[in-house]
């Protein structure tokens, strides 16, 4: 089966630009402060970043689900499957909305919890190098076209800021045990709106 598209040309507008990192908050973004992380190991640069795919309830969007789970304050009585996840202690640096709205719960300098058991090119632990970045969705529905375009933008602003070499999913630095970004998330899309020839994008490119 063919795997569904997001047509970037010509791009959905997105309401607000983005500006510059501030003691790792970015302008631009609506912060909600998470909790969950801690500092990054001495001397450690930024060389990865990794796309995810979130959604609460699963496959469904638009909720407080996400901003809850990342801030502790997930009710496991709003929904059944919270129950089982309502303990858990993560967070990612910033979440991408379907209508391309921007939130971010960590500083870019520090270290949010978003990557759990990981290697890329032979080093574990991404958590301590990487900066993770959700996007509202799942793994069988398209994104929406101006999460690729605030997406892209984003990784524009955050590849002046850290030497990253690579862009790539949490299925490919934790493979059988994360599906995300998933199927429907369309590579190929991404790759000409960054226009960042030096940054590996995606997953072929940017594993082992």
């Amino acid at each position: 089966m063919r795997k569904p598209t997001a047509d970037l040309a010509p791009r959905e507008p997105v309401a607000d630009a983005l500006g510059r990192l501030d003691a790792g908050w970015l302008e631009g973004a609506q912060r909600c402060p998470s909790p969950n992380f801690d500092a990054r190991p001495v001397d450690t640069e930024v060389k990865l970043i990794v796309v995810h795919a979130i959604s609460l309830p699963p496959d469904e969007f638009g909720g407080p689900g996400v901003e809850q789970l990342f801030t502790n304050t997930l009710d496991p009585a709003a929904h059944p499957y919270y129950a089982a996840i309502n303990h858990l202690r993560v967070s990612a640096h910033f979440f991408i909305r379907r209508d391309g709205s921007l939130l971010q719960f960590v500083p870019t300098d520090a270290r949010a919890w978003h990557a759990g058991i990981s290697c890329w090119r032979e080093r574990e632990r991404c958590n301590d190098f990487s900066i993770g970045i959700e996007l509202e969705g799942c793994d069988t529905q398209p994104f929406a076209p101006v999460q690729y375009t605030r997406l892209a933008a984003l990784l524009r602003v955050l590849c002046a800021a850290y030497p990253v070499e690579a862009i790539t999913g949490h299925s490919d630095i934790a493979p059988g045990r994360k599906t995300d970004p998933g199927p429907c998330f369309d590579w190929t899309c991404l790759r000409p709106a960054l226009g960042l020839p030096n940054v590996a994008c995606g997953p072929a490119p940017a594993t082992v």
